[in-house]
């Protein structure tokens, strides 16, 4: 028995655990592989500000004021990394390096500069830098951008180090953690819950459903699309060879729909990622490719690593959080950038549980759109026209803006 059950062991689930465990509520949470076997420990290792969708988006659906409100919080989502980073000592290669946003034409451009205006304006954000192409080369040592945006405050990390020195809080603050524990359902047991594993069941008062791209219900199913990743990883590079394509160890992503993004890591490995179709040995290559387009300096650096997995990404690329109809908590759709805004979702969902749902609700204002994807076929149609359509979106703007 425990006050809160949670299904999922990424990073959403573990920094609920935390908090509440903080608290002195009982907590059991359990993971069907290993801790930090999907995106929380798979993923790229940018530490972002803000959400998927952009801050424009934001104010489409929920209003400006609750807009500011969402952007304050995913700036204390990143504060908050970086606390429990210091907090519990976790060795994750946390850099200082900062984060740029990469335009490939002018058109691109432009949009960072209206970002960078309304950032400061509507937003009292004041740190973002505008970067020419020249002054690009102080991060970004690849002639396939014609500018940027800096941001000094964004960052880059080991992932799944970060992930299992959050389990280890957890654990020791008092949450269980229960791996390969795969639930085959729940059902409301009186003014609680009972949770169905292979092991055993799991009775609780409350529960979170923190499982993301893994959806255990049809109407959480129903509002994301499943989206491939893949990331592949150099040899380590000549130190100068490394220093000379990323000067100021910057993670970087370009603004394209269908992005690319690439970062070093602490023994000088390009780790360059994006979406992915096709097989395993279509993604590998099709990486590869992308990587040589933007540094056609590594064409003979060995790819010594691979992976990829699942991205839940929503219709507007905005989190989705709230309630099941009997009671049961949820929250996913992070949508590829969810590192930072993960933990602390986690917290504001822990905080719903103790009573204080004012946080929940700001997110629950954000309208969501169900998909039909109880139609047979219709997810994987979807992933390939989607990705057919914003592709070709990209290369009509650059054909627009002349590159």
């Amino acid at each position: 028995m425990a006050d809160v059950g949670i299904l999922g062991g990424g990073l959403t689930g573990l920094s609920s655990a935390l908090y509440l465990a903080e608290q002195g509520v009982s907590v059991a949470l359990l993971e069907a592989d290993r801790i930090g076997s999907g995106a929380s420990g798979r993923n790229g290792g940018q530490a972002l500000q803000g959400f998927a969708g952009s801050m424009a988006v934001v104010e489409q659906a929920v209003g400006p004021a609750i807009a500011r409100q969402l952007w304050d919080m995913s700036r204390e989502a990143l504060a908050l990394l970086k606390q429990h980073i210091a907090r519990f000592n976790i060795a994750c290669d946390l850099s200082p390096g900062g984060y740029v946003y990469a335009a490939l034409h002018e058109g691109q451009l432009a949009e960072l500069a209206q970002w960078q205006q309304q950032a400061r304006q509507r937003y009292g954000y004041a740190d973002l830098q505008l970067l020419d192409c020249n002054a690009l080369q102080a991060h970004v040592g690849s002639s396939r951008y014609v500018g940027g945006l800096y941001d000094p405050n964004e960052t880059h990390l080991d992932p799944w180090a970060y992930t299992l020195g959050l389990a280890d809080a957890a654990e020791a603050a008092g949450a269980k953690l229960y791996e390969h524990s795969p639930a085959s359902g729940w059902q409301r047991d009186g003014d609680g819950y009972c949770i169905v594993t292979p092991a055993g069941q799991l009775h609780c008062r409350q529960l979170f459903l923190a499982t993301n791209a893994t959806a255990l219900t049809p109407q959480l199913a129903r509002h994301f699309l499943p989206v491939e990743s893949f990331i592949v990883a150099t040899e380590p590079l000549d130190a100068g060879l490394a220093r000379s394509i990323l000067p100021s160890n910057a993670a970087v992503a370009d603004c394209n729909r269908v992005l690319n993004y690439f970062r070093l890591s602490p023994d000088h490995r390009l780790l360059f990622g994006g979406r992915a179709a096709g097989t395993a040995t279509d993604r590998l290559a099709d990486t590869q490719a992308r990587m040589l387009q933007v540094f056609p300096q590594l064409a003979d650096a060995w790819i010594e690593h691979a992976w990829g997995g699942r991205v839940d990404v929503t219709p507007h690329k905005l989190p989705h959080l709230g309630r099941l109809p009997d009671g049961t908590l949820f929250a996913q759709g992070f949508s590829g950038h969810g590192l930072a805004l993960s933990g602390l979702v986690g917290k504001v969902m822990a905080e719903a549980m103790l009573g204080r749902p004012e946080r929940l609700a700001l997110f629950e204002r954000i309208p969501q759109h169900a998909l039909p994807t109880h139609l047979p076929g219709f997810t994987q149609a979807a992933l390939t026209l989607g990705m057919a359509w914003y592709q070709w979106r990209d290369w009509l703007d650059a054909r627009w803006h002349g590159d």
